[in-house]
């Protein structure tokens, strides 16, 4: 039986730890929330009470794998660069010494704008939003730190799956998306993302190493939201370009279609989905049958 640490215990997280918990794993998970420790004992986690950026709360347990996969939340109050190089910083620093692989998720955000061209592990990254400039801090400092050499970083593509169907509401209402029409998305489903974290806590290479996660099939933004249409019963998308200096339009502008091979090759990964199309198909087929 294996003991695993776990920081961020949501979207993506969460199902990391039913796969633990499934395999008789002993799992801890971190929170802030007396309330949602409790929920958490009572599904079989071992809650442990604490702020990632407030270092005098973390009393950490041995584990001998960590995942930190803390996503920042507005309603804390805290900066991107408190979640993810504060918080990291705190938990390595605070870890006892004999864990055996941290995984640290981080974003394909930190490249910037790509202009359409395509990215890997090796291109230069030029972060233009918070979350990209805080998350490639993060993993510098984490290659950087001693504990390093245990560390494997995943830059996943943007997450998508059951209940997460990004602008699927506006789409439904025949509004307007905040978005140019053209420029790639970059995409993963929850379920292979949940492959590539337990598949980097088996790796056996040089550490630390760095992959995209990603299904490896960019779709131009016009395409996709016309799949979608089609897939639900919505109007034809329409698109509106998001004013400049706001966080739409930094996020819908970084243009760049993103590689994985490295994550096929290195971990092995066959996808359940490796395109957002069946992706799409299998998530709508899935609220059909809910009644959705």
């Amino acid at each position: 039986m294996a003991t695993r640490l776990i920081i961020g215990c949501g979207y993506l997280g969460g199902r990391v730890v039913r796969r633990w918990l499934a395999a008789g794993d002993a799992v801890y998970a971190v929170t802030r929330r007396a309330d949602r420790a409790l929920a958490w004992q009572q599904e079989g986690l071992k809650p442990v009470v604490a702020d990632v950026t407030d270092r005098p709360t973390l009393d950490l347990p041995t584990a001998d794998t960590v995942l930190y996969a803390v996503a920042h939340d507005p309603r804390s109050g805290k900066s991107h660069t408190e979640t993810h190089v504060v918080g990291l910083t705190n938990v390595l620093d605070a870890l006892p010494p004999t864990f055996r692989r941290l995984i640290y998720i981080s974003t394909t955000g930190v490249y910037g704008d790509g202009q359409g061209q395509w990215v890997d592990e090796e291109t230069p990254c030029h972060p233009q939003r918070p979350a990209g400039v805080a998350c490639l801090a993060a993993e510098r400092m984490l290659e950087a730190h001693g504990h390093g050499r245990r560390a494997v970083i995943l830059r996943l593509a943007g997450l998508y799956g059951p209940d997460r169907i990004p602008r699927i509401d506006a789409l439904l209402a025949g509004e307007a998306l905040d978005a140019p029409q053209h420029g790639f998305l970059n995409l993963v489903h929850v379920d292979d993302a949940v492959e590539a974290v337990l598949a980097a806590d088996e790796i056996e290479t040089s550490l630390p190493r760095r992959y995209l996660i990603a299904d490896g099939a960019p779709v131009e933004r016009d395409e996709y939201y016309a799949e979608l249409a089609g897939l639900v019963g919505a109007p034809a998308p329409r698109f509106r370009l998001p004013q400049r200096e706001t966080p739409a339009y930094a996020r819908a502008t970084a243009d760049k279609r993103v590689s994985n091979a490295r994550m096929l090759a290195e971990l092995q990964l066959t996808l359940r989905y490796p395109s957002y199309r069946e992706g799409l198909r299998a998530i709508v087929a899935g609220r059909q049958a809910l009644g959705e």
